[in-house]
């Protein structure tokens, strides 16, 4: 089995929740998440390279100033950069522009996630495509809670009929896709057309590292996670 695989980093400029997100200075780090998310990437040297896909020019100084030979800067199309760009369109590009056979895709957002997480996620790929059980990998979050659905009133995952209020950790779990990364082959990619195969395998990860910043509140807060247990 070939074992190369690239990280695959996406930005875009005009971010509409909070402006300049990956790049603005973060808990007192000049380049931001990004800066941070780089620095975690480059330290995983399993990974063949790190592709940045980009149309931002804050992300290119950010990720130049590294100078490293493992990065490639891959100026994205205008229409792939789009709030209205269509996601499955933006995933038939991907394997286009990685060469690689395997695909790591990775978001800046997730600043917590670290390169031993990385490590510990990219043997698990290994490991369960030799053994043919899956065929990719995604990051999730594990949801043991009360989950109602107002349109039915109705309990998503138990039976009052049996338990009124169970305790929660007899719930049935659920798993919430947070988006920290992906794991495929860019052959799953081509011919499913999905950044996950048909059968992905699921990896847990903890509240803190399952943090995705998207809003503006949610960049304060990982502010302070970050100075708290992560800054120097």
């Amino acid at each position: 089995m070939d074992k190369k695989i690239s990280f695959f980093l996406p930005t875009r400029k005009g971010s509409e929740r909070v402006k300049n997100k990956n790049t603005k200075d973060f808990a007192g780090v000049s380049g931001g998440i990004l800066h941070i998310k780089i620095a975690q990437l480059l330290q995983v040297d399993s990974v063949d390279e790190i592709i940045v896909s980009t149309n931002d020019e804050e992300t290119v100084k950010v990720v130049e100033k590294f100078n490293s030979d493992r990065i490639k800067i891959i100026e994205r199309p205008n229409h792939l950069c789009l709030s209205s760009t269509n996601i499955e369109e933006f995933i038939n590009y991907i394997p286009s522009v990685v060469k690689t056979d395997h695909i790591f895709w990775v978001h800046a957002t997730a600043p917590f996630v670290t390169a031993d997480d990385y490590n510990l996620a990219l043997k698990r790929y290994w490991a369960i495509i030799e053994s043919g059980e899956f065929d990719s990998l995604i990051s999730v979050t594990k949801i043991q809670q009360f989950l109602l659905d107002a349109e039915t009133n109705s309990y998503i995952n138990h039976d009052r009929s049996l338990v009124k209020w169970p305790r929660t950790q007899d719930l049935k779990p659920l798993y919430e896709i947070n988006h920290a990364f992906y794991i495929n082959s860019a052959d799953n990619y081509r011919k499913h057309g999905d950044r996950i195969g048909v059968k992905p395998d699921l990896f847990i990860l903890d509240k803190i590292k399952s943090f995705d910043i998207d809003w503006e509140d949610d960049f304060e807060i990982a502010q302070i996670i970050y100075e708290k247990y992560y800054g120097v």
